[in-house]
């Protein structure tokens, strides 16, 4: 569905989205900060885009105040506005509910 119904935007917010909600649940975050190993080629394999767009995106993510990212670490600053970007339902990840918040 990601790759076939999600605009970029969507498909990098849902990425981060879902790679906060599996570290809450190994219990590897806190604040809604993570750590972010993977290099925008590695994000633009995954998604289907290249990493020129995947900085263009990530950009416009940080410069809407979403996402912060200091070298290899993220911190969503807007968890809410970040998850209706990504049209994100945790549901599917079977997690706790308070985890996914």
């Amino acid at each position: 569905m990601g790759i076939g119904r999600l605009s970029a935007h969507s498909r990098v917010a849902h990425l981060l989205c879902e790679l906060l909600v599996k570290y809450r649940a190994a219990g590897l975050s806190e604040d809604h900060q993570f750590a972010l190993p993977i290099t925008q080629a590695d994000m633009a394999d995954a998604l289907g885009l290249t990493s020129v767009h995947i900085n263009r995106v990530l950009q416009d993510i940080r410069g809407e105040g979403l996402l912060e990212l200091h070298r290899s670490e993220a911190k969503i600053v807007d968890w809410d506005r970040l998850r209706e970007l990504a049209a994100f339902d945790p549901t599917y990840l079977h997690v706790k509910a308070s985890l996914a918040a």
